[in-house]
């Protein structure tokens, strides 16, 4: 019978002692080793790169046609930062990893390219001299992996999905083609393919450390075909790029911009290689590879560090603009030299041409300049021209209208946009919008702001290139809005002065015409028959004393009934309610008037409040009046509060209650439009809102001194 072995972990006195687990490292610290050894061992490359070039004969390196390694292993320096920040920031994300094994062999390859040509200056060649030669001929061309792998792993750090997913693993495969052939193919065959045999510099090197024993008719046309389909490679990586950017979230869209905008500064290199004199193309690919690295890290890590629509539509136009102007330096002096150069000698004609060069291009040049950024960007070089401009129409045009369609041009005309829409707030709750260009889909609005008080909006596109601004020119912009919202607000305050005056005559003549009609109707004929009455009670009070009697009954009714008319004209003009209890006292009598039994009324009043202009008296007892009358018609409160209080130079009225509240999607009614006009008559602000808790809360402020509350 056999014994059966303890079970680690459980307890009891068959049990052995405990194992112990395997010493680890904490996940932070492998994290931060493998960062900083990446980055440590890039910049040992490149040190030791510097040094074995510095001790490499330059003449010696000319005849073996070679150039310095240091050089090469800077696009390894350049991608070893921000593979760093992303293997201590986004370890598992494959991206990071990418760029390590990228920055890491283009050191290497520096370093390889360095030492061959230290080694091969001594007699016998140094050791190692044949794997360098074969680190930098066959293990480099695994660098073309990096940008196909970078395009299909960013920004998640996964190969995309669905039917994208064999395209590129097929791609990588085309790619990886032509560095696993040179790993495989031997020496005489792959320097064969340009039509010449290995150097006789390295023919003392072992060239064939990982080769197969290919034959020539099988390796060259697998050569031949393995170039052009690693460039085809790209193309797939290429185009899944395009279709994520298209169906990805804003947060990821976002971070393929920032790969967008490395590919637009790659090309913008590129250009300059071409067009700037020298052999700047190392110093240009480590430029490149730096501002990619950095980029990638950025999209990843922190996409929104930086405006990434403005930097991309800042970096297309100037870089288009920089580019033009090289472009128009060359074509100027390719001109010159070939109108001038058979007729005079090579030096004098190159310094006839660089004399009128300055002097008749040179001074034109910065006023192109400025005509070509004009046109392409508008007039935010000049800000005073577009501040003034604006001005100077604003003082052209005459309605609030005309002005609106002034502010929209000018801004439109300054910063070039396709469109611009200027949306202000009316008086009676309307909108007036003004537009310049066509609109697009989807636009962006800037509040129109005036003392802390929004009139209005402006509408500017949200996507394109001349959407994006700049520093300088959203300040440009808020200048020019500042001077949109002193317009938008004077033509404001003008329609509502006109509306005043208007409603002021119109509404002068109606009670004219109604005192009229109620004196004229009314009171005119009951004292016309009182006056006929009386005089028949004279006629018949000698012989017929008790009917003279009635007849003087009912005159007496009659003035009765005119003097109640009196009284009501008197109680529209003013309530004597007023005169004769205060606002406070009157408010508490039209509270307990207005409101059933069931509803507990409460009236509350500061000090100052019974001493008041008779126009504000007027409105707060209106106010309140009204308040309280629709507490009472549609409420269904169980308690209602009056507060009366002087502040900031007015008086608050506030009218609070329990009851059922307002539907929000309920249209206003009379009641509360009148409430707000009886406010806005003297320049305050009435608000109705239903809080939280329930219930109406109606609340207005009324100036006393004649100012705006």
């Amino acid at each position: 019978m056999q014994a059966q072995a303890p079970v680690a972990g459980r307890t009891g006195a068959a049990a052995g002692p405990p194992a112990v687990p395997r010493a680890r490292l904490p996940r932070r610290w492998r994290r931060h080793a493998a960062a900083w050894s990446v980055l440590a061992l890039v910049l040992a490359c490149s040190a030791a790169a510097a040094v074995v070039d510095a001790a490499t004969s330059a003449a010696f390196r000319a005849e073996l046609g070679r150039s310095a390694g240091w050089p090469v292993t800077l696009p390894g320096v350049a991608l070893a930062v921000p593979a760093a920040l992303l293997l201590l920031r986004a370890p598992r994300n494959g991206v990071s990893w990418v760029l390590a094994g990228t920055g890491l062999l283009w050191a290497v390859d520096g370093l390889a390219d360095a030492w061959v040509g230290y080694a091969l200056q001594h007699d016998p060649p140094l050791p190692a001299a044949g794997l360098a030669h074969w680190t930098v001929e066959r293990l480099g061309s695994a660098l073309l992996l990096g940008l196909p792998l970078l395009l299909l792993l960013y920004p998640d750090g996964r190969l995309p999905g669905g039917r994208w997913r064999p395209l590129a693993v097929a791609s990588l495969a085309s790619t990886a083609l032509l560095p696993a052939l040179l790993l495989v193919v031997p020496a005489e065959i792959a320097y064969s393919r340009d039509g010449t045999g290995v150097p006789e510099p390295y023919r003392s090197l072992d060239l064939d450390l990982t080769t197969l024993p290919l034959p020539a008719d099988v390796a060259l046309p697998l050569l031949r075909i393995a170039f052009p389909v690693a460039v085809l490679g790209i193309l797939v990586p290429a185009a899944s790029v395009i279709a994520r950017y298209r169906r990805a979230a804003a947060d990821d869209r976002r971070r393929m911009r920032w790969l967008l905008w490395a590919a637009v500064v790659d090309l913008l290199v590129m250009l300059a290689t071409l067009l700037l004199p020298g052999n700047p193309s190392t110093v240009a690919l480590a430029l490149a590879v730096a501002l990619t690295g950095a980029a990638v890290a950025v999209g990843i890590l922190r996409p929104r560090a930086v405006d990434i629509d403005r930097l991309l539509g800042g970096t297309l136009v100037y870089g288009g603009l920089g580019v033009g102007v090289v472009l128009l330096d060359l074509v100027v002096l390719a001109a010159a030299g070939a109108l001038l150069g058979d007729r005079l000698g090579e030096r004098d004609a190159t310094l006839l041409t660089l004399l009128l060069v300055a002097a008749v291009y040179v001074p034109l040049r910065a006023p192109l300049w400025r005509v070509v950024r004009r046109w392409v960007l508008g007039e935010q070089e000049d800000p005073y021209r577009v501040v003034s401009g604006l001005a100077e129409r604003l003082e052209r045009t005459g309605g609030a209208d005309e002005q609106l369609v002034a502010i929209a041009a000018a801004v439109a005309e300054a910063f070039r946009s396709p469109y611009v829409g200027v949306e202000v707030e009316q008086v009676t709750g309307s909108r007036l919008v003004a537009e310049h260009g066509r609109r697009p889909v989807a636009v962006r609005s800037l509040p129109i702001a005036y003392r802390g008080e929004q009139v209005g909006r402006l509408l500017l596109p949200r996507d394109g290139v001349r959407a994006q601004l700049v520093g300088r020119d959203e300040r440009l912009l808020a200048d020019v809005v500042r001077q949109a919202a002193a317009a938008a607000r004077a033509s404001s305050l003008a329609a509502q002065l006109q509306a005043g005056r208007e409603q002021l005559v119109a509404a002068r003549e109606e009670e004219r015409r109604r005192l009229r009609r109620d004196l004229h109707d009314g009171l005119g004929p009951a004292l016309g028959a009182v006056v006929l009455r009386i005089d028949t009670a004279r006629n018949l009070a000698a012989s017929r004393p008790e009917e003279a009697d009635r007849v003087l009954r009912q005159a007496r009714d009659e003035v009765a009934a005119a003097l109640a008319d009196v009284r009501r004209l008197v109680h529209d003009l003013r309530p004597p309610a007023l005169d004769d209890l205060g606002l406070t006292g009157a408010v508490r009598q039209q509270a307990e008037r207005l409101l059933p039994s069931r509803t507990a009324v409460t009236v509350t009043a500061g000090g100052g409040v019974d001493d008041l202009p008779a126009a504000v008296e007027v409105a707060a007892y209106r106010i309140a009046s009204e308040a309280l009358a629709n507490v009472a018609r549609h409420a269904s409160a169980r308690t209602c509060r009056v507060s009366l209080a002087r502040a900031d130079g007015g008086i608050e009225v506030t009218v609070s209650d329990d009851g059922t509240g307002i539907d929000p999607a309920a249209p206003a009614g009379v009641g509360l439009v009148s409430l707000r006009e009886r406010a806005a008559e003297l320049g305050g602000s009435c608000t109705v809102a239903c809080p939280p808790e329930g219930g109406t809360v109606v609340r207005a402020m009324l100036p006393v001194d004649g100012g705006t509350a």
